[in-house]
């Protein structure tokens, strides 16, 4: 098969080699790129909180980063845990993949109740975990620290829809699906862009997808690239 991935530059780079493992052609079409949002982060905190990989790769060059990596981390999954301990975190407790799994075992940690947790994230996020802690009795303060940022369609992906050399496209993200819709329909191949089978990490990914009215679309079981990639694999074994 074929796949399309569209995120950042990075992010695709790393997924496509676990998909061409798989025997997949891909072609990495970004449609954002993620840029580093200035941030006072001089505050005293208990621990770190983080739902993407990217909200760490943001501190590498950040003048806290020294005090930072020094506290407790909780990361969302494995991947953004993974990205904590390569800017400098040694105690990260990863979650199973999303905001529950996460939520469930910083309530169980019960950090130090002296100082709030501070939520590294993007400025676009799904959920309100600031609200669930404090429903808890957590405190937890939001620092946007990077922005993902809307690129167009590239050439490639548009030629590749209108020759009908697609054959499915990975979403990770509700608004990389959004991005996606709005792109086809700027590019005037909203139609087309349809047409491909479309894999979800989760049934909010998949929300506008399927209000445009994809109908080929399926959803992994948990929310995290491993299902992503063996519901991929066992659609194009089928």
């Amino acid at each position: 098969m074929r796949i399309v991935l569209t995120r950042p530059r990075d992010d695709s780079e790393r997924s496509a080699v676990a998909v061409r493992a798989r025997g997949h052609d891909v072609l990495i079409a970004p449609l954002m790129t993620v840029e580093t949002v200035a941030a006072d982060l001089r505050t005293n905190w208990s621990a770190v909180i983080i739902t993407s990989a990217n909200a760490a790769l943001a501190l590498v060059e950040h003048p806290a980063r020294g005090e930072l990596i020094k506290l407790p981390l909780y990361s969302v999954g494995r991947r953004s845990a993974d990205a904590a301990r390569k800017v400098g975190f040694t105690d990260v407790t990863s979650a199973g993949g999303d905001l529950d799994d996460l939520l469930r075992i910083i309530t169980a940690h019960r950090p130090d109740a002296k100082a709030p947790l501070l939520y590294l994230a993007g400025e676009d996020r799904s959920g309100d975990l600031i609200g669930d802690l404090s429903v808890h009795g957590i405190a937890a303060d939001l620092a946007v620290i990077y922005r993902a940022v809307t690129a167009p369609f590239p050439a490639e992906l548009i030629a590749a829809l209108k020759e009908g050399a697609v054959d499915a496209v990975l979403h990770f993200s509700q608004r990389s699906a959004e991005i996606y819709l709005n792109g086809a329909k700027k590019a005037g191949i909203e139609s087309l862009a349809l047409k491909p089978r479309h894999f979800c990490l989760s049934s909010q990914v998949a929300a506008p997808l399927i209000r445009a009215g994809v109908g080929n679309l399926d959803v992994a079981r948990r929310p995290d690239e491993a299902s992503l990639i063996a519901l991929l694999n066992s659609a194009s074994a089928s």
